[in-house]
């Protein structure tokens, strides 16, 4: 299993973005967690076998979100509290 840290840009903010993210990730049996960060991108934090997928789904968004780049890094579990990766919420 990978963990994951992403950062998605583009207009992801105010469209509903990262309850799509929720959904999917319930789908897919994703565990982490998504957040709006200041500057207007979105942070991904997540636990998955299906990483590939996951991601494609980013990608295609939810039809009134624009993915425009998602940065991608794999992360230690171990540096995120252990509760984020029990279930997925929205920050």
């Amino acid at each position: 299993m990978k963990t994951l840290k992403m950062i998605v840009t583009g207009r992801v903010q105010g469209v509903g973005f990262r309850y799509y993210i929720y959904k999917l990730a319930l789908k897919l049996d994703v565990k982490g967690t998504v957040r709006n960060l200041d500057d207007g991108s979105v942070e991904i934090i997540c636990t998955t076998d299906h990483h590939e997928h996951f991601i494609a789904e980013i990608k295609r968004g939810n039809g009134f979100s624009r993915v425009e780049n998602i940065q991608i890094e794999s992360i230690d579990p171990n540096t995120i509290a252990i509760k984020h990766l029990n279930k997925f919420t929205i920050i």
